[in-house]
C-alpha cells in the first residue's frame, strides 16, 4: 500500500516526522494545493463509486473541492483499515495520518490530500478533533477484531467513522447550528448502520461482525464467530431489529433537517434519502439472502435529486 510503502524509505520517514519551527518557516509557502492535488482527491472520490460523488458535484466549486478533500481523506484511511495486512502495520499506517493531521493544523501538510485540505480547514473552520475521531474509528477496525460489540461500542464506532464526517460536512455546507449537529449525529448513525446491514457478508469475510451483542443474546446467538452467526437461523431477526434502529435514526435526521437551511444542507439531504432507500430495499429483501446485493438505480437517484430540489 502506498502509505506504508512510502514509510519504509528514508525520505518518507523524514517527511512523516513531527513538524518543527524550521520546517514550518521553510515549507509553509509550498503547502497550498496544486492542480494535481485537487485532481488526486477528485479521482479518489470518483473512483470510490459512492453516491457521495454525485451529491457533492451539486455544490459551488469551493465547497465541492473541500468535500472532495474530506472524502478522499476518509477513503484513504479506510483503505488502510481494510487492507489485508497485520494489525500493527495498519496501526502504523494510520499513525502516519495522525502526523499528517498534526502537520495540516500546523499549516504545513505534505500529502496530496493533506494539501487539498489546507484551505478548507482555514475557510470553513474544520476541527482537528473530527479528523482525529475518524482515525480513531478506523483504528478500531485495524487493531481490534470487532465481533459482536456492545451497543455502546457500536454507537461510538458509528460516531467516529460516520458522525465525524457529518460534523466536518455541515461546516463546509455552512450550517453548523444545533439542529445541523443533530442531523450529523443521527444521520451518521443511520448511514453506518445501513452500511453494516448491507455489508454483513463482506464484513464477515474480513473477520468482522458489527451486529451488537445485546441483539445477538436476545435472539439466542451465543457465538461471536462471524460465519457461525451468519449461519444461525435467528440472524434475520437480529438484522431486522437493527434495521428498525437505523430507520429510527433516519427519521430523527429528517425531523432535524426540517429546522436547518435545506439549501445549504442539500448534499446531506440527497445522501439521506438515497441511503434511506437502500435501507428500505434491504428490509424488503430481508436477511435470508444476504449474498443478494441491494442497490439504488441511477434513475432512482436522479428522481431523489429532482424530488428534493437538487437539480
Amino acid at each position: 500500500m502506498t502509505t506504508l510503502e512510502g514509510a519504509q524509505t528514508g525520505k518518507a520517514a523524514r517527511e512523516d516526522s513531527a513538524p518543527t519551527a524550521h520546517d514550518h518557516a521553510a515549507s509553509q509557502q509550498d503547502c497550498r494545493a496544486t492542480a494535481d492535488d485537487l485532481a488526486h482527491v477528485e479521482a479518489v472520490v470518483q473512483g470510490s463509486g459512492s453516491s457521495f460523488y454525485g451529491a457533492m458535484r451539486t455544490l459551488p466549486k469551493d465547497q465541492r473541492d473541500a468535500m472532495f478533500a474530506v472524502y478522499a481523506f476518509c477513503r484513504e484511511i479506510d483503505d488502510i483499515a481494510d487492507d489485508p495486512l497485520p494489525p500493527q502495520e495498519k496501526v502504523d499506517g494510520l499513525a502516519l495520518w495522525r502526523t499528517e493531521i498534526d502537520r495540516l493544523f500546523a499549516g504545513m501538510p505534505q500529502k496530496p490530500t493533506g494539501r487539498a485540505l489546507l484551505v478548507p480547514v482555514e475557510r470553513y473552520g474544520l476541527r482537528k478533533e473530527d479528523f482525529v475521531a475518524l482515525i480513531d474509528g478506523m483504528e478500531m477496525d485495524a487493531s481490534e477484531s470487532l465481533q459482536g460489540p456492545s451497543m455502546e461500542t457500536l454507537q461510538l464506532y458509528c460516531e467516529r467513522v460516520a458522525g465525524a464526517v457529518g460534523l466536518l460536512s455541515i461546516r463546509v455546507f455552512g450550517d453548523s447550528g444545533d439542529r445541523a449537529t443533530d442531523v450529523a449525529w443521527s444521520l451518521g448513525q443511520a448511514l453506518q448502520l445501513t452500511n453494516i446491514l448491507r455489508d454483513v457478508r463482506e464484513d464477515a469475510d474480513r473477520g468482522r461482525l458489527y451486529l451488537p451483542s445485546e441483539l445477538l443474546d436476545t435472539h439466542g446467538i451465543a457465538s461471536r464467530d462471524p460465519e457461525t452467526v451468519l449461519a444461525h437461523p435467528a440472524l434475520p431477526k437480529v438484522c431486522a431489529e437493527l434495521a428498525i434502529l437505523a430507520d429510527t435514526r433516519f427519521k430523527e435526521a429528517i425531523a432535524a433537517m426540517a429546522d436547518c437551511d435545506r439549501r445549504q444542507m442539500r448534499p446531506a439531504v440527497v445522501m439521506m434519502h438515497v441511503y434511506h432507500r437502500v435501507l428500505e430495499k434491504l428490509m424488503q429483501r430481508g436477511w435470508t439472502r444476504i449474498d443478494e446485493p441491494v442497490r439504488v438505480s441511477k434513475l432512482a437517484k436522479i428522481w431523489i435529486a429532482v424530488r428534493y430540489g437538487l437539480l
